[in-house]
């Protein structure tokens, strides 16, 4: 009897293979397609999937990406600018607070409801207690009052904070206002958010996808640099490289079997 192929915990019970299931969620939070459009693309390859099992398929495993991508993050600079950006959620506004450091990688994102100091300290604590963050060492802000009270209600509560140097310049925050543009870029294409946490899981798989394209991540010998998404996934996300290579061998002689011949006019 034969056995059967190995298979990554986190699909198994999925009708799909994990070649398509990543596939689908990768092209989703990277390009400007909406999950009827990869349905479709899908379906010209001889699938077919419907556009809500792709929706299910990004709620599903883009927290678990994030958590596979995050032990090969590369450390980011310790000068930090940090900006927030509206995102509208059934037409309420809501904000989306990022950081980058100096150069211009991404240091970290939330979603909160308000733009509150509340909200700025939730962004600030989970941006220092992520894997391979250091600790700041300038912050630099807008003027907007609500973020410079969050600093200083952290350095009471953290000491650690009271070396951070603050900073209010705003032509130093203009890179993180340009970084804006590849986030909101890709949601232009979308009908929008119908919920709070579509809109969190969305959007940390969008800025998963923009710091992959930023080469933030090296994984073994491979840089992102010089490595295709999908060599950098396979070994990322630890599937059965073995398997999903003789599975797309297979594949791709049947396709060859099956295509039709083309005869001289």
């Amino acid at each position: 009897m034969p056995r059967a192929a190995p298979r990554d915990p986190i699909y198994r019970g999925r009708r799909f293979s994990a070649d398509v299931i990543e596939l689908c969620v990768r092209w989703y939070i990277t390009y400007r397609l909406s999950y009827r459009d990869l349905s479709a693309m899908i379906a010209e390859r001889g699938g077919a999937v419907t556009h809500t099992s792709i929706m299910r398929w990004v709620l599903r495993y883009v927290p678990e990406y994030e958590k596979r991508w995050a032990r090969f993050a590369r450390p980011v600079g310790r000068s930090w600018r940090m900006d927030e950006t509206a995102v509208s959620i059934r037409g309420e506004p809501h904000y989306l607070y990022r950081a980058v450091d100096g150069d211009g990688k991404s240091v970290h994102s939330l979603l909160c409801s308000e733009r509150t100091t509340e909200s700025a300290q939730a962004f600030l604590r989970k941006a220092v207690a992520r894997q391979g963050a250091a600790w700041p060492s300038t912050i630099n802000l807008d003027g907007y009052t609500a973020s410079h009270r969050a600093l200083r209600l952290l350095r009471q509560e953290d000491d650690r904070w009271r070396g951070v140097a603050v900073r209010d310049c705003r032509y130093l925050n203009n890179i993180v206002e340009q970084d804006h543009r590849a986030i909101k870029r890709r949601c232009a294409s979308m009908l929008g958010f119908k919920s709070f946490n579509t809109a969190a899981v969305t959007l940390s798989g969008i800025e998963l996808a923009h710091r992959i394209r930023k080469q933030q991540f090296r994984v073994g010998s491979r840089d992102s640099a010089s490595s295709g998404t999908e060599v950098l996934d396979e070994a990322a996300l630890g599937s059965s490289s073995r398997s999903r290579a003789s599975e797309r061998r297979r594949r791709n002689r049947s396709h060859s079997v099956n295509a039709p011949e083309l005869k001289d006019a």
